[in-house]
């Protein structure tokens, strides 16, 4: 069989055949114009059929395109295992790493998803309703309303309630609520990120700060740390196993903002929110209590896209009296100077269950630099209403 002959050869050959001998007379200028192109033309043509040899498996002219490797089957995230997976976990990552490879259409004003998770009525409705005046059309409203349906004072929320079902503290029916909220966002293609709300809620940054700060980074602000302690890892229980292993186990604040990538991988997983609906409840096994809202993001996503979120939630809350329930804020509380510094904050507390009583600070950075950590805070009482539009519509703070 006659060897094929490299494509280098190939144009010395041409060349000599189009040019002919220096003994030739000189070619005029139209004429070398379109001995060029035709040159050209051929090269393109030798270059792709007979791309040059290299180690490299990525060619600009390989009709495979560049970053695809043959070598792995079915093109799965590459952490370093430490067990072959099983038939289902294999079929899990395949959906999820396509769904990580998708980019969703741009859409000519891309919108926030505010997902509103309450038991009834929002009590700061029309603090809500100034944050959002002037913005029409680069948001949409969801309210999840558990116990009663919502009364509305703000046109905003006017029409914005989902089908809903009862939502118990510490429940798996929590969770089922967040992808409740998810799926009827997810109908809308031009919502690009989602935000989760809770009735006692507000915001501590304008819009348009909001706005960019969620839509100019490509991660979703997730709450995921490791705490060793009783309220922490001491949840974990072996019925997981063997797709949740207590190394992947992770704590985290429930208020989280998704980027839409994310929002379908909630939506689309049966197989982890499965395990963590059977096993991470209270009373399980030596009376042990899980919360499946503080740990099946924050455990899900650390296994699935670790680099895909920044390790902290962007709703404040104050945690520093180490009680059951965070901090709550009443009217006597509110001032420009609180305002001001939780605005401000650029370091995520994360608060540890161990004997120590430990604390690990988790620097808020975003592309290399340190930014504010919080664009909402939370718990509020519905008497703090008034000082706090007083301050919204007079201070720049906001």
């Amino acid at each position: 069989m006659k060897k094929e002959l490299a494509w280098p050869q190939f144009i010395r050959n041409l060349l000599i055949m189009v040019v002919g001998s220096r003994n030739r007379s000189k070619l005029r200028g139209p004429t070398w114009i379109i001995v060029l192109l035709f040159i050209v033309c051929c090269f393109l043509v030798a270059a792709y059929m007979y791309p040059p040899e290299s180690t490299s498996t990525c060619s600009r002219f390989s009709p495979h395109g560049c970053g695809t490797s043959t070598s792995n089957k079915y093109d799965l995230p590459t952490p370093e295992f430490s067990r072959a997976l099983n038939e289902d976990e294999i079929q899990s990552r395949i959906v999820i790493n396509e769904i990580l490879k998708f980019h969703p259409v741009q859409t000519k004003i891309p919108k926030i998803a505010f997902l509103f998770l309450t038991p009834g009525s929002l009590p700061f409705e029309k603090l809500w309703h100034m944050f959002f005046q002037g913005h029409e059309g680069k948001f949409s409203i969801y309210v999840h309303a558990s116990k009663e349906k919502p009364v509305h004072a703000s046109h905003y929320f006017a029409g914005r309630d989902i089908h809903s079902e009862p939502v118990e503290w510490g429940r798996i029916s929590m969770v089922e609520a967040e992808r409740r909220l998810l799926a009827s966002a997810l109908l809308d293609p031009d919502n690009e990120h989602f935000v989760l709300l809770s009735e006692s809620c507000i915001p501590v940054r304008r819009f348009d700060f909001v706005y960019n700060y969620l839509l100019l980074t490509n991660v979703s602000f997730i709450d995921s740390y490791v705490d060793p302690g009783p309220h922490g890892n001491g949840r974990y229980i072996e019925h997981m196993l063997p797709e949740v292993e207590k190394k992947d186990f992770r704590k985290g604040s429930q208020w989280f903002t998704l980027k839409r990538q994310h929002a379908v991988i909630i939506l689309a997983d049966s197989l982890y929110f499965r395990k963590f609906k059977y096993y991470c409840r209270p009373n399980m096994e030596g009376n042990r209590n899980c919360y499946a809202d503080e740990h099946y993001l924050p455990t899900i996503f650390t296994m699935l896209d670790p680099r895909g979120i920044a390790n902290w939630s962007v709703t404040y809350v104050d945690w520093s009296e180490r009680k059951w329930h965070p901090k709550s804020f009443r009217a006597r509380d509110i001032t420009y100077h609180l305002m001001k510094n939780i605005a401000y904050i650029d370091e995520s507390p994360h608060f540890i269950s161990d004997a120590k009583r430990s604390v690990v600070i988790t620097p808020c950075v975003l592309k290399g630099f340190k930014r504010s950590c919080y664009l909402f805070a939370r718990k509020f009482y519905p008497d703090t209403q008034d000082k706090l539009m007083k301050l919204f519509s007079n201070s720049t703070l906001f």
